[in-house]
């Protein structure tokens, strides 16, 4: 690599100490690096433990560019592999990312850049593999703090190779109009603010990332803005010195002003001091040493940065400003009027003709991302997905509005919450004590049903438990579950057309049909199921209305005419007693939450106090309370919601069918209802009680999942003996 070769003949800054930086610039003969041009609008970068504003901001740099290559080559990210998404322009795109530097460097070989977002526990290690790579030039190290035995390391590596470093503890740096490095420069509005987006004249160089990004709008005000700019990193042994920066603008002819902002402690300036009075540097060159204002304190002050604290007098700003001032440097008398002083240099080049200021060009424009759109009011977007199942955008989802912890704290069940989430309603206890009721029913039959009997194939053929459950779900349909929802719909349809009993059967047999939710394989009118009691009981005791399970049982009176098991089964039971549930629910049962909440917690907690208030209670007033809400699951301890028509508040004492009573005369007034007649339909049309089947049912399948895996069961092969093998031309 080509060097600039200084011959020290001048008097030393005093007190130099032994090992430093500088002490190692004052032999008879020291070289800097020359490579002049570090960025073009081509150069791209492979970025280390990168992270997403700073790789989205380069992009955004690239589009106020309009730069046709992306400037992000590449991400590594230790141990992951994979895309990233990001945009460029207004296009997306997937940058790859490997897992190591040597993966990254190999598939994209003109990445000349490596941005390393490493801690300073782990920068050493990536950084030097990157310098070993041939294809990498620049190697940026933002990590603060490196400890000083590696930094040196890294920069006699650097010098061996022939390569540059930026930092450690740098932001960065930015060729106007070409290359951005990760955050240089900040928001975009900086960058359009300071006009980076197209070169100027002036080659920038400082320790400070902050003061950087506040030069490059000075410089944009008095001057035609930065060609270059490099903040080196604030550590007391960066990769590369201001210096060396000085001395590349110096050969770029592009640059035709060089502006140092420098800072208390270390030599960097007194070397640039040397520079000029040798001739090295020739171009006009304002300076600044900021700090001071240290001498109006007592003892050493340390000022932020590792390198920028006051030692000896010669490390004084005063002194390196003096210094820089006596070699030919333009340095003001105050920070204050250095802007200024930028201004008068900027200027006698343009009357001399050493710049010639070009047209503004049109400011580019940037593409406004949607988020940011959003938070400005500035864009809107129709939405892809509507739900109203469960909102998650605070700090607790909430079911309907309700925050899950209140859910668990109010003592809420399945029930209850089926109710948030499918029917968007607090529904009374009973109700959700039915919808309990149901789900436990439908839980299991044996592993001989189709689903059972699915999911145990696939669990034997070592299928996971998601995919062993899905198989068994999957024979749900017309012939095995999806008996509840057509039962619903036929009974329904039967009762709203007013068809007689023997109408409904005698026109479903002309169709060829067979009526859903009758007959039994085994239960028969002697040997009735247990679970149809159950239901027909809890609904004729809790539901304010009863037409379509009466209906039912007279379809049922009928159809034991031709055989004593053509029964009301199960899947029919649940089917009418949830189109009852659905008319018997009432308003002004959850109209009033606090009163509802309040009421399932002393329930829970067993206040008899509460109880015995609600019962002194009329029965209209007490409705809110004692009737939506129960004590026990138990059958026997549920109130009955009729009082609000005129009864009263009585409880089931007894299963037996003698005391079943008909609630025809307890029909619920439309304005009243919980569930209109259209919201009615739509539950039963889009599938709410084959809902309720495939939920319970997931229990038991899940169980016969896990007992087959617990019983190590081996794969299964139906046997040959049950299975009729026919030659099919023999048909």
């Amino acid at each position: 690599m080509a060097s600039i070769v200084i011959k020290d003949n001048l008097e030393s800054p005093p007190h130099s100490p032994p090992g430093s930086r500088r002490a190692s610039l004052i032999d008879p003969v020291v070289s800097f690096p020359s490579s002049s041009m570090l960025f073009t609008r081509q150069t791209q970068a492979i970025i280390y433990n990168f992270k997403e504003n700073a790789v989205q901001g380069m992009l955004d740099f690239d589009t106020l560019c309009s730069r046709e290559t992306p400037s992000v080559a590449a991400l590594v990210a230790p141990g992951q592999e994979g895309f990233h998404k990001v945009f460029f322009k207004t296009s997306e795109l997937l940058l790859n990312v490997y897992p190591t530097v040597s993966a990254a460097v190999r598939s994209h070989p003109k990445a000349s850049v490596f941005i390393n977002f490493a801690s300073f526990r782990s920068a050493y290690a990536s950084s030097m593999k990157a310098l070993e790579e041939p294809s990498i030039k620049v190697v940026v190290i933002i990590a603060e703090g490196v400890p000083e035995n590696q930094a040196r390391s890294l920069l006699a590596a650097a010098k061996k190779a022939g390569k540059t470093i930026i930092g450690p503890a740098t932001v960065g740096g930015i060729q106007a109009g070409a290359f951005k490095i990760a955050n240089t420069a900040g928001t975009m509005d900086n960058v359009l603010a300071c006009k980076l987006y197209r070169p100027g004249s002036v080659g920038f160089v400082s320790k400070s990332g902050g003061l950087s990004n506040e030069m490059y709008n000075v410089l944009s005000r008095t001057t035609d803005g930065i060609f270059e700019g490099i903040a080196i990193g604030g550590d007391a042994f960066p990769g590369s010195t201001i210096l060396d920066h000085v001395l590349r603008f110096e050969t770029l002819p592009q640059v035709k002003i060089i502006v140092v902002l420098g800072e208390i402690g270390g030599w960097d300036e007194w070397e640039i001091a040397r520079a000029l009075k040798t001739g090295l540097i020739k171009k006009p060159l304002c300076a600044w040493v900021s700090g001071t204002v240290a001498k109006i304190f007592p003892s050493e002050v340390q000022f932020g940065h590792a390198g920028a604290k006051s030692g000896d007098q010669s490390e004084s700003a005063d002194a390196k400003n003096k210094a820089l001032r006596e070699a030919g440097a333009v340095v003001p008398q105050s920070f204050e009027q250095f802007a200024s002083a930028i201004a008068e240099t900027y200027q006698k080049l343009v009357e001399n003709g050493t710049i010639i200021p070009q047209p503004e060009p049109q400011v580019p424009s940037l593409p406004l991302d949607f988020k940011a759109g959003v938070k400005l009011g500035k864009v809107r977007k129709a939405t892809n997905v509507i739900s109203t199942i469960c909102n998650d955008k605070g700090e607790e989802p909430t079911y309907c509005g309700m925050p899950i912890s209140d859910v668990i704290e109010q003592g809420f069940g399945m029930g209850d919450v089926i109710g948030l989430l499918w029917f968007k309603r607090r529904l009374p206890k009973y109700a959700s004590r039915f919808i309990e009721m149901c789900l436990i029913m439908v839980a299991d039959h044996g592993p001989c049903v189709s689903g059972a009997h699915n999911a145990i194939v696939a669990a034997r053929a070592g299928k996971d438990l998601v995919s062993s459950l899905a198989s068994g779900l999957l024979t749900i349909g017309p012939r095995f579950g999806g008996a509840i929802d057509d039962a619903a719909r036929y009974f329904k349809e039967a009762v709203d057309s007013k068809l007689t009993p023997s109408a409904f059967v005698e026109g479903m047999k002309a169709q060829g049909k067979r009526i859903p939710g009758i007959g039994h394989l085994i239960k028969n009118r002697e040997n009735p199921d247990k679970r149809v009691v159950l239901l027909k009981e809890y609904a004729k005791g809790n539901f304010a209305v009863s037409k379509y399970l009466d209906y039912a049982l007279a379809v049922e009176q009928y159809t034991l005419q031709k055989a004593s098991n053509l029964i009301l089964n199960v899947d029919g039971c649940i089917a009418v007693c949830f189109l009852d549930l659905l008319y018997s629910c009432r308003q002004t049962e959850v109209n009033d939450t606090d009163s509802l909440l309040q009421g399932v917690s002393e329930v829970l907690s067993g206040n008899q106090k509460k109880e015995k208030e609600d019962k002194e209670k009329s029965p209209l007033e007490g409705q809110s309370n004692g009737d939506s809400v129960h004590k026990s699951s138990s059958i026997d301890n549920i109130k009955s919601p009729r009082t609000a028509n005129g009864g009263s508040d009585t409880v089931v004492k007894s299963k037996s069918r003698d005391n079943l009573q008909t609630s025809a005369k307890y029909e619920v007034e439309d304005s009243k209802r919980m569930f209109s007649e259209a919201m009615i339909k739509e539950i039963v049309d889009i599938g709410y009680l084959n809902g309720l089947f495939v939920m319970g049912r997931s229990i038991g399948l899940v169980g016969h999942v896990l007992d087959q895996k617990r019983l190590k069961q081996p794969l299964y092969r139906h046997p040959w003996e049950d299975t009729l093998l026919v030659d099919e031309y023999s048909l």
